[in-house]
């Protein structure tokens, strides 16, 4: 799992690019003056944004628990991702004003040739980064960064169709597919903001594991709990990059709390080296607290 050194130094860098592929994009529509491309650029202003907000979440969240959050602070990325949706919502419906009023007054697009490998070349730029993103996002369980990346591929996708309506519009002299094309951008952007808001509220709402993951760990405390009789109540939350475990783990009523604390540091150990990082809480109940004896 990548180290949170390293987490915060791309998320630093994610500032730097943004803002490259911002310049990029701002002068890809200032050659051009082509509403599409103001929509891309418009969005690259997102990106900055929410790369400005991912860098400063990470390292709230990445702060050790203290007095006042005893249970850490992770859920700092959730906001941060709710926010980047938020603007990507904000940023859409700025979009789709500009393309409705250049829909009823088409104009003809300036060095498109020229401002078309412009854009071409911070899709590029923005593909790259978005993949580093997202699999060390997904590496290190981090929702502000797999949120960032996500966002950037977004802007990906919707560059190259950007591109291609443009050429289309070049080709055949129709300038209305310009102003279309912005609409189609914010629309996709609409639908990922929306998308990207309900996620990370899901995290913040303490959403469960996966059910593939929640299996696993049942297995791993079901092959180390000899000498219990049972356990049950499995809860389990998620919270960036934390994960919590609960249950209540029966014994006998005459084990010793000795050898109830050994099993349950065995159970621990071994979710440990499954699951590094989870924080596990085992409750030791008698034998007459069982449910499925």
């Amino acid at each position: 799992m990548p180290s949170n050194g390293k987490l915060q130094r791309i998320a630093l860098w994610s500032i730097f690019v943004a803002l490259g592929i911002f310049a990029l994009k701002l002068g890809a529509w200032w050659l051009t003056d082509s509403v599409a491309l103001f929509s891309a650029a418009m969005e690259s202003v997102v990106n900055v944004v929410a790369s400005c907000v991912a860098w400063y979440a990470l390292r709230i969240a990445h702060t050790p628990a203290d007095e006042n959050h005893p249970y850490g602070h992770h859920k700092a990325e959730y906001f941060s991702a709710v926010l980047e949706g938020v603007l990507i919502v904000v940023a859409a419906l700025l979009i789709m004003r500009e393309a409705g009023l250049a829909l009823f007054n088409p104009r003809p697009l300036e060095a498109p040739v020229v401002g078309l490998l412009v854009n071409a070349l911070a899709a590029v730029g923005n593909g790259l980064w978005a993949w580093l993103l997202i699999s060390t996002g997904r590496q290190a369980r981090s929702p502000a960064m797999v949120a960032d990346g996500k966002h950037l591929w977004t802007d990906v996708v919707t560059s190259v169709g950007v591109i291609a309506g443009l050429v289309l519009a070049v080709v055949t002299g129709w300038l209305w597919l310009d102003p279309v094309m912005a609409l189609v951008v914010a629309v996709n952007i609409l639908w990922h903001g929306w998308h990207l808001v309900g996620d990370s509220v899901q995290g913040l709402m303490d959403v469960s594991v996966e059910p593939e993951e929640l299996a696993k760990i049942e297995r791993v405390i079901a092959d180390n709990n000899e000498g219990a009789l049972e356990f049950h109540d499995l809860k389990t939350r998620e919270a960036g990059r934390a994960r919590f475990i609960e249950f209540h783990l029966v014994v006998p009523s005459s084990m010793t709390v000795e050898t109830a604390h050994r099993i349950c540091d065995r159970i621990e150990g071994a979710l440990e080296k499954a699951r590094p990082g989870a924080e596990v809480t085992i409750h030791v109940e008698p034998a007459h607290k069982a449910k499925f004896a």
